[in-house]
This record gives C-alpha cells, sequence and structure tokens, in this order.
C-alpha cells in the first residue's frame, strides 16, 4: 500500500469560507487524500472545525476531511450527529481526529471541574461510535404508499451510563454511508481497539519507527512538520522568524527532494503521513508543486479516486452494524 497523504490546513484565516475553500481546492488539485482541520476550545470567535469540515466535504469531490473534535466538555451525542452528517455530505470521506483539551483555562470556560481527559476521551469514542451504529443501514424505508419514512425496530437505544454524563439514543442521524468515520488519534488518548489511524511523532526517524511499531491500530500516519525552501527564503530562515507547532511531532527542514527522500524512508514503516506546515500558503504552494507530484510519479503516493470513500483509501473495510450482528455490545 502507498503512502496516504494528509495535510493539515489550519493557517491564518483558514476560518474564513472563501479561504476555506481555496485551501482545499489547493490540496485536492494537488493529489492529497486528506485534510484535518484543527480546533481550539480556548478560541471563541472562530467557525468550529467540524462547521468548515462540511464546508469543505460540499466544495470538493475526491478530498477527505476530517476535523479535530475535543472529548472534553463536548457532548457525544452531539459530536456523533455533526460528524455523521459530515460523512453524509462527503458521501463517505470523513474521518474524526480525536483530541483532548486538559487546559484549566478550558475547564474554567466551561465551568466546568477539570476532567480526565483520557477516561472523557475514551467514554466519548465509546458512545459516538456506538451511536454511528444505532441506526441499522436499512432503518429508513421512505416508503410513500404505507406512509412509513423508518423501521422502528431498526433503531436502537446505546443506554451508555458514565461518570460524566449518561445518553440512551438513538442518535438523530441515520448510520454514516462508511458505517463507522475514519477516527484518528495520537496513541495513549484512546485505547488502539477504539482507532483506525494512530498519529505517531519522534524526534527523529528511529522514534517514529518505534513508535508506528508500538500501536496496533489497523493504520498508523507519521506526524510531520515541514519548514520547505521557498523562491523567498530557505527552510531554515523561515524557521527562525516563526516557531515550530509541536515538539512531539518529527520535523523536517528544507528542500522539496529532501522531503521526498524522508517520506521514502518512513515509507516502510507508516501507512501514511499528516504533514503540518509551518506557514500554510508557503508550504502547501511547495508541497503541491514539488512534493505530492513526485510522491506519485515514484509511486509512493497515489491520488484519491473518485466515489472512493476514505475507509476505501485506507484500505479498511466497512463495519458490520453491531446491533445487525447476532450477540452484537452496545
Amino acid at each position: 500500500m502507498s503512502l496516504v497523504l494528509a495535510v493539515e490546513v489550519d493557517g491564518g484565516g483558514a476560518h474564513a469560507p472563501r479561504r476555506v475553500r481555496h485551501v482545499a481546492e489547493v490540496a485536492e488539485r494537488a493529489g492529497f487524500a486528506l485534510v484535518t482541520i484543527e480546533d481550539d476550545l480556548l478560541r471563541p470567535g472562530r467557525i468550529g472545525a467540524v462547521e468548515r469540515a462540511a464546508f469543505i466535504a460540499a466544495s470538493t469531490t475526491v478530498l477527505s476531511v476530517a476535523p479535530v473534535v475535543s472529548t472534553t466538555y463536548t457532548e457525544p451525542f452531539h459530536v456523533s450527529s455533526q460528524l455523521a452528517s459530515v460523512d453524509h455530505i462527503a458521501a463517505g470521506r470523513a474521518g474524526w481526529v480525536v483530541a483532548a483539551s486538559p487546559q484549566p483555562e478550558a475547564a474554567a470556560a466551561w465551568g466546568r471541574p477539570q476532567a480526565d481527559p483520557r477516561q472523557e476521551a475514551l467514554d466519548a469514542v465509546r458512545v459516538v461510535r456506538a451511536l454511528w451504529d444505532s441506526w441499522e443501514d436499512d432503518a429508513v424505508i421512505r416508503d410513500v404508499a404505507t406512509g412509513r419514512y423508518l423501521d422502528r425496530d431498526r433503531l436502537h437505544y446505546v443506554d451508555f451510563a458514565g461518570a460524566a454524563y449518561t445518553v440512551k439514543g438513538p442518535a438523530i442521524v441515520p448510520r454514516p454511508p462508511q458505517g463507522q468515520l475514519v477516527v484518528l488519534a495520537r496513541p495513549g488518548l484512546v485505547p488502539d481497539d477504539e482507532v483506525d489511524v494512530a498519529l505517531v511523532g519522534g524526534a527523529d526517524l528511529d522514534a517514529v519507527r518505534r513508535a508506528a511499531g508500538a500501536t496496533a491500530t489497523p493504520r498508523t500516519f507519521a506526524e510531520v512538520e515541514v519548514a520547505l525552501d521557498t523562491a523567498e527564503a530557505d527552510g531554515a530562515d523561515r524557521v527562525r522568524s516563526a516557531p515550530w507547532a509541536s515538539a512531539e511531532h518529527l520535523r523536517y527542514t528544507g528542500s522539496a527532494e529532501g522531503l521526498v527522500r524522508l517520506l521514502r524512508e518512513l515509507d516502510p514503516w507508516v501507512d501514511g503521513v499528516r504533514l503540518h506546515p509551518l506557514a500554510l500558503d508557503e508550504d502547501l504552494a511547495v508541497l503541491s508543486q514539488l512534493v505530492v507530484p513526485a510522491l506519485v510519479k515514484e509511486r509512493l503516493a497515489t491520488r484519491p479516486l473518485p466515489g472512493v470513500a476514505l475507509r476505501q483509501t485506507l484500505g479498511l473495510p466497512r463495519p458490520q452494524n453491531r446491533f445487525a450482528i447476532p450477540g452484537g455490545v452496545a
């Protein structure tokens, strides 16, 4: 399987609709399979990641989109409905990057005691997944002759009771086209058996390889921050004038050719990469014009195809509905 290419597109002004459309169009034309969109509970006034994901889903044809949605202080019932709606808009091209917000400032902003981020993440992912299954695939009838829209026997309660909330269900949105959206998360936040794609980092190649080898998720993506040489400045100069976003990711500074070599070295160890541009406009242009075409030419990556769900792009099967399986667990 060739590398699946993803890029984080939450750069300056990326919450404005025209800007969102432009960035998505550039990424889609370049051949990226997936864009992710950051969010932050402590930055009011921005259009949320889910809303921007829905806009991208409606504005593209082959590009998949996965918003970052924190499980801290958010209601999993609403998260489930919102993400399922994005998958319906995208005809199966949606995912979910699970995140947590452990900062004391977040608890204060929401007027709640500081939560255990891992427990809330685990509870939320389990509830969201159960709610996606709470409608069986053929629950919608649309029988005009009888006036029946739903088969109530194919809607199910999830009956979850946790430390912070209870959820009865069923969902208010039919099961997503993919059955279950692709769930991405960093190792340690959510148990591997609840995750489809682990987002692994590391200070160097060996650290990334170890992190990838330590996961039991079906797929792994390497997290790589990039500061590429441009016509105006080389990557090293650009880093000196702008800080890196995270200390947990592999970092690359330099030419497009050097990045292609790095990704070639990563290819045997991971199933994909999520690139984090230092500055979205500058780096996305180089990635689109030089890096992605070179990877496709070497067959290290392939362009996404029309009508293909994100699960198919990743080589993941469409899950059976737990309630439709005899003895299934809610």
